[in-house]
């Protein structure tokens, strides 16, 4: 015991003093201990038993940050909110002594400026800058401030709540910009950069790798939304919403839009829209003023084992791959290729689908006339068909900005009306509306919860897409609610 005692102290000894000489112990006949003196390298300053810093095998992120951080932006969002309404002199109260406010009396609303951040991305040196749609959404003013201290204020060219991306303008020339890279050429693992204003610090930066791509949290409040999100571990926070996910080579490959958290800040995860989606809206508002989108026309559910186990003897799919056609919409891109019921998509040009996301995300790079071929698996063949790609009317041409989205203009969330309530309330069909949005048409008409739309502008509305097609101006709302009272909304400019 007293040997090893000494032997371990002499190795502490020779590590401190940096010295060349290191013991290895080996046991002979009967216990004897030997000790075998040998030469190692010398590491200076820090002992034989530490290991040198060698900067070749870390990433350098420092070119990126550097030069990335220049074009990210801070963004303030102004919102006039209406203040309750406060009591004038009621003699009522005051015979007997309860207190009152004695407020404005005339009846007319009171606003007050209520003030939110986020961060932005310029893209083009002539002012362009792409954020999220939450940052800007209701906001009456928005100021923009650069990495170098400058403050603009800015204009909405356009949104798409879809995707969560928005698009301002300020007026300024020669500014620092970030370019797009390839969302598509990220590899898990891939390190990456987050930068934003997080808790209004501006121009932080933050790294972690790509954890995953494709995925879809169900987290952007529209019907239709369109979900592929990059998750990162990289550290992103309340402020960072709009700001730049970018790679090693300094180039933007996603806009920073979420966190997943119980408590409100980052633990773990966030989430960016990739560059793939952002691009291809950026490019529609610069040139349309309108996001293009392409609709393929099908109901779908993702072919994994959940499917299997429920539906797939039944259905007669053993194997795991690819979305299920459950519905087709009649008009619709695949109904007039020859998609039917019953078929399972297994590729789009080329490009194994397996999930919702990444067929959301393929679809999502296309405007209506778009041609996309389809590997369909059918009877147990796979059939190669070429889809021309319609809008959300059914048609191959482009919008314009006239066109109106009318579930975005009504302000709700809708679902169509069951089989039973049709039967209860004696109608054919109809869209009932399950929540109601402030802003929108339906809020201002005072619509209510549950009611149904059976017709807009006097054309019957039997169900969501016959909604979704409709590209007018609203002038009425006609319908009925669970109870049997029937309402007309006229709008009137």
């Amino acid at each position: 015991m007293k040997k090893a005692f000494l032997f371990l102290g002499a190795i502490a000894v020779a590590a401190a003093a940096g010295g060349v000489t290191a013991w290895a112990v080996s046991g002979g006949r009967g216990g004897e201990v030997k000790y075998i003196e040998r030469e190692v390298e010398r590491t200076p300053a820090l002992g034989t038993h530490f290991t040198s810093y060698q900067s070749d095998k870390y990433p350098d992120l420092t070119y990126a940050a550097e030069n990335a951080v220049k074009a990210v932006v801070n963004i303030e969002a102004i919102q006039q909110v209406e203040m309750p309404q406060r009591r004038g002199y009621d003699p009522f109260l005051e015979f007997f002594g309860i207190p009152q406010d004695y407020g404005y009396g005339d009846g007319r609303p009171r606003y007050r400026e209520q003030r939110a951040g986020g961060s932005g991305v310029i893209i083009s040196k002539d002012g362009y800058v792409v954020t999220n749609n939450h940052v800007v959404d209701g906001a009456s003013k928005l100021r923009v401030k650069l990495n170098d201290g400058r403050t603009f204020d800015a204009r909405l060219v356009g949104t798409d709540s879809a995707t969560d991306v928005a698009l301002l303008k300020i007026d300024a020339d020669d500014l620092p910009t970030l370019p797009f890279g390839s969302s598509d050429a990220l590899r898990l693992g891939e390190w990456v950069l987050a930068i934003g204003s997080p808790f209004d610090l501006q121009s932080t930066i933050t790294a972690g790798i790509v954890s995953a791509k494709a995925r879809n949290l169900g987290a952007i409040p529209n019907d239709f939304r369109i979900e592929s999100f990059i998750q990162t571990d990289a550290a992103v926070n309340p402020g960072n919403s709009g700001g730049a996910l970018v790679n090693t080579h300094g180039e933007l490959v996603g806009i920073n839009t979420l966190i997943k958290s119980q408590t409100g800040s980052y633990i773990g995860y966030s989430f960016a829209i990739p560059e793939s989606i952002v691009r291809k809206v950026v490019v529609d508002l610069k040139e349309y003023g309108v996001v293009q989108r392409a609709m393929l026309g099908i109901m779908f559910r993702p072919v994994d084992q959940d499917f299997i186990d429920s539906e797939g003897e039944e259905l007669g799919i053993k194997e795991i791959g690819g979305v299920y056609v459950a519905g087709v919409t009649e008009g619709g891109s695949a109904s007039e290729a020859g998609i039917r019921k019953g078929d399972v998509i297994v590729e789009i040009d080329g490009l194994k689908i397996n999930d919702a996301a990444t067929l959301q995300e393929q679809i999502a790079r296309h405007r209506p006339n778009d041609k996309v071929k389809l590997s369909v698996k059918r009877d147990g063949d796979v059939k190669q068909i070429d889809v021309t790609l319609r809008n959300k009317a059914g048609k191959t041409e482009l919008i314009t900005k006239e066109d109106v989205d009318v579930v975005e203009a009504l302000g709700g969330k809708f679902a169509d009306a069951g089989t039973k309530l049709c039967r209860e309330l004696d109608i054919r069909g109809g869209v009932q509306v399950v929540g109601v949005k402030q802003g929108g048409i339906l809020s201002r008409a005072r619509v209510k919860q549950g009611f149904v739309i059976t017709h807009i502008n006097d054309a019957p509305i039997y169900s969501l897409s016959d909604m979704e097609r409709m590209t007018e101006k609203i002038r009425s709302i006609d319908g009925i609610y669970p109870n049997g009272r029937s309402a007309s909304y006229m709008l009137v400019e």
